[in-house]
């Protein structure tokens, strides 16, 4: 895979002003340069790895695969329908990702190997200066579209520094390192162990599940889609978008339960039955119940986790509290060697890494003045940050396909820009009366839902506050977002 990487020089040395920079190139960062495109408005995309996919390209641990159906896990503009499987794998939706960027001729807007480290507001000139490994960019409108998913968390646990074997982030997996026959300790059991867990329990010695807290995992209903069904998508697109409307509903539907007692019991009813189909010891299944309600944390989807834990191989331990050498001590005081150690212990999801590097209108870092929680308007724009958006901002997340969120976030986006084109706009910036009486209604409407029912999750961010939820169905998040209303910020 190939793109322009030069600077953006221009002949007589000069740098060249941007109308539009988006910066990332997963999903959202090429979805922003396609719709872009079609709108008429060009742009660049920087990126700062050697290849397309964002959170697609680095995340390749064994098994790793998507927990939203694949004809809702895409563009709605841009239907697969050569999909192998309902729940696609890795390797199959990264090169969807490349494959939708050459189809819609943006390939050649993505310069590779350019990492953001600092994005600054000129008040003079009202454009943003970008600062990258590979030189400064000049544009008049930045889109961040650097992905919740982005930086690994690693816990500080006491001691690892004299643990003498082989440790690793699911999201960094070491593929050079020889798992068979070894004694492997996994710290964390949220999505990513969910995946690699059962894949490489058969190959290891022994496993031990460190686990703070015990998730909600139910039934995956997945299968093959055989080549004849392939073939009826693709001649027939309306039957993979009925199919695509269908599980889109089932999603709202869920979101909708989630906020009724009586249908969270019936959910939590299945995720119990779930153990109980992998698990025969009823000891060992009381300890793999959670002590809260299902949807309080993110809802994981497996046929093979439970069966997995059951194997006499693996051994289910409570959460670390230091490492010896090469044993890792459990708070219960246990005490188990190993030889490698993998961190499944997530991501910097309701702590933005990006808001350090972004430094608006007060000359300070957005990061510093959200001072641990995020929060913008309509998820999408910050104050104190003109002609700027985010993508998967604050408060935006919820049960549904990351693609919803997207395609709604890039018709206002697009919608902004080009608005801004026709009225001759130079600034557009939120009004903070307007964004003060926007977060207060989501907190209060948050105060409601399961996500605010107790349990510690990474909605949660470090003040206690949630930074990350949708407190509605996204057939209010997408009305919010059609469109750019110029009277609703402050323009110039």
């Amino acid at each position: 895979m190939s793109a322009p990487t030069g600077s953006n020089a221009s002949a007589d040395g000069q740098e060249t002003l941007h109308e539009v920079i988006v910066v990332g190139a997963g999903f959202a960062g090429i979805g922003a340069a396609i719709r872009l495109r079609q709108a008429g408005v060009e742009c660049v995309v920087l990126e700062k790895s050697q290849e397309l996919g964002g959170v697609w390209r680095d995340n390749s641990y064994p098994d790793c695969g998507c927990d939203v159906p694949s004809a809702l896990y895409s563009y709605s503009f841009a239907p697969n329908p050569r999909w192998s499987r309902l729940f696609a794998k890795q390797e199959e939706i990264k090169n969807y990702t490349r494959d939708t960027a050459e189809k819609f001729g943006v390939m050649n807007r993505i310069r590779l190997g350019h990492e953001l480290t600092e994005a600054r507001w000129s008040i003079d000139k009202k454009q943003w200066r970008l600062q990258t490994s590979a030189g400064v960019f000049w544009t008049r409108f930045v889109v961040m579209a650097c992905g919740p998913m982005h930086v690994p968390v690693m816990p500080r646990v006491s001691g690892l520094d004299t643990f003498t074997g082989e440790h690793f982030h699911s999201s960094r997996w070491n593929h050079h390192y020889e798992l068979q026959g070894k004694r492997v300790a996994v710290i964390g059991s949220g999505a990513s162990a969910i995946q690699f867990v059962p894949k490489i329990q058969p190959l290891v010695k022994n496993l031990t599940l460190f686990q703070r807290t015990a998730p909600w995992v139910l039934p995956k209903l997945d299968a093959p889609i055989a080549p004849r069904w392939q073939a009826r998508f693709a001649k027939h697109p309306w039957l993979q978008r009925m199919f695509r409307t269908l599980l889109y509903l089932q999603f709202e539907l869920l979101n909708a339960s989630l906020n009724f007692p009586w249908m969270l019991k019936r959910i939590q009813a299945q995720g119990v039955k779930n153990i109980a189909r992998g698990v025969a010891n009823p000891a060992f299944r009381s300890k793999l119940i959670p002590d809260y309600s299902v949807g309080c944390k993110r809802i994981l989807l497996s046929n093979s986790w439970y069966p997995a834990l059951s194997k006499p191989n693996v051994t289910v331990a409570p959460d670390v509290v230091k490492i010896e050498g090469n044993q890792v001590i459990a708070s219960d005081g246990s005490r188990f060697e190993v030889d490698a150690i993998v961190f499944a212990t997530g991501f910097e999801v309701a702590n933005p890494p990006i808001a350090n590097c972004i430094i608006g209108q007060s000359g300070l870092p957005l990061a510093a003045l959200w001072k641990g929680s995020p929060s913008a308007y309509l998820g999408t724009m910050a104050q104190d940050c003109p002609n700027l958006f985010l993508t998967f901002g604050p408060n935006l997340y919820t049960f549904t396909s990351a693609f919803v969120i997207i395609e709604a976030q890039l018709e206002f986006i697009v919608s902004a820009i080009t608005t801004a084109r026709k009225q001759k706009l130079t600034q557009i910036a939120v009004n903070p009366e307007r964004m003060a009486k926007y977060n207060a209604q989501v907190q209060t409407a948050l105060q409601k839902t399961v996500w605010n029912s107790g349990c510690t999750s990474y909605f949660l961010d470090k003040n206690g506050r949630n930074s990350t939820n949708w407190p509605w169905t996204t057939f209010t998040m997408r009305k919010q977002l059609a469109r750019f209303r110029p009277q609703d910020f402050v323009t110039e």
